[in-house]
């Protein structure tokens, strides 16, 4: 069997590797052991956040619902009772970016909870 020499094949596997790591700090930028680890961790960090990330999304909109209801003399918690009594179905997202936007609509919201 003839003889394969693989030095295309690993620098191209190299500076794919290295391509992933650009802007990394110190030597996981420009060390291709160092580099693959890098790019393990991060692998792991983004499949772990990616449930956190929306998690932290229903925190902020939470917090500016509630904010919104305040101003009007209600609690976050009575306020979402009061719209699942109503069948008003409408997500926290929505319900966020009405309160941000548009008081006027989420004002009329409030008072056929109220």
């Amino acid at each position: 069997m003839t003889r394969v020499k693989r030095g295309v094949i690993k620098n191209k596997k190299r500076k794919n590797v290295l391509a992933q790591v650009k802007g990394y700090r110190f030597g996981r930028s420009k060390k291709e052991a160092m580099a693959s680890e890098a790019i393990a961790k991060a692998g792991q960090h983004a499949f772990a956040h990616r449930k956190d990330k929306k998690a932290d999304r229903r925190r902020l909109w939470q917090v500016r619902i509630n904010a919104a209801v305040r101003a009007m003399g209600m609690t976050y918690s009575r306020f979402i009772e009061g719209l699942k009594k109503k069948n008003i179905e409408v997500d926290r997202k929505i319900l966020a970016t009405i309160a941000e936007k548009n008081p006027e609509s989420f004002e009329r919201i409030f008072n056929q909870v109220k």
